[in-house]
């Protein structure tokens, strides 16, 4: 599969974002906009209007992408509901991409960039975390798994010189280890739809999406329910 057309979605932080990424005409969009609390509301509209900036309708996609987390649940849940649905009434695959890996290749974007640590604010007094190097194929590539954590736990001899620093989880960190959180500024904040549409282009290429129904969030904390409400 050549010259892919794909929507992608995040909903998975306090910003949300849609993407499409053109490959037949070498195009690329997005919206992208801090919206707390509007996800339900917003992202639906948005990539509306995405495609209507290109000329192009939900038919003409070869498959559908979303950051499949860790995040907010309320949010992940949101995403991965509008793809299940645009996907599942088209028949299109689509490809979960991990959010802390998306932050990643935003910075690694900088071909001078290789490691990168993500750590994203998880709440309730915790941080999720994710290491990265540049892979073979200039893609991110997982030193380990994804998780969580008190940030007084994360391992600070990690962080070289050359460790580029990503996500909105920097602040808590800091906090944490007693820092101003400047000496902790991300390069990076939020992760974009932008970058999980290119990270799903060569997946989807190589036929490694999944079934609609099967396109499912991974909230990496085992308990989803602990805050009042389950808002995260």
């Amino acid at each position: 599969m050549s010259g892919l057309k794909i929507l992608a979605l995040d909903a998975s932080t306090e910003a949300l974002s849609v993407a499409l990424v053109d490959e037949t005409g070498a195009r690329e969009f997005e919206r992208f906009e801090i919206a707390p609390q509007a996800h339900a509301r917003r992202l639906l509209p948005l990539a509306e209007e995405l495609l209507a900036s290109a000329g192009l309708g939900l038919a003409d996609m070869d498959g559908f992408a979303f950051g499949r987390g860790p995040g907010a649940f309320t949010g992940l849940r949101i995403a991965a509901g509008l793809v299940q649905g645009l996907a599942g009434g088209l028949d299109r695959p689509v490809v979960p991409v991990s959010t802390l890996s998306a932050l990643a290749a935003r910075c690694q974007r900088d071909e001078t960039v290789d490691f990168v640590r993500v750590v994203q604010d998880a709440r309730m007094g915790e941080v999720y975390v994710g290491d990265f190097r540049r892979g073979d194929d200039g893609a991110p590539e997982t030193l380990g798994p994804e998780r969580v954590m008190r940030p007084a736990d994360l391992d600070a001899a990690a962080e070289t010189d050359d460790c580029i620093r990503a996500g909105n989880g920097w602040p808590v960190v800091a906090e944490a280890r007693a820092l101003d959180a400047d000496v902790l500024a991300p390069r990076h904040t939020w992760p974009h739809a932008l970058d999980i549409a290119r990270l799903a282009s060569p997946l989807l290429a190589r036929g490694a999406g999944v079934a609609a129904a099967q396109a499912l969030p991974v909230y990496v904390r085992d308990d989803v329910a602990r805050k009042p409400g389950g808002a995260r």
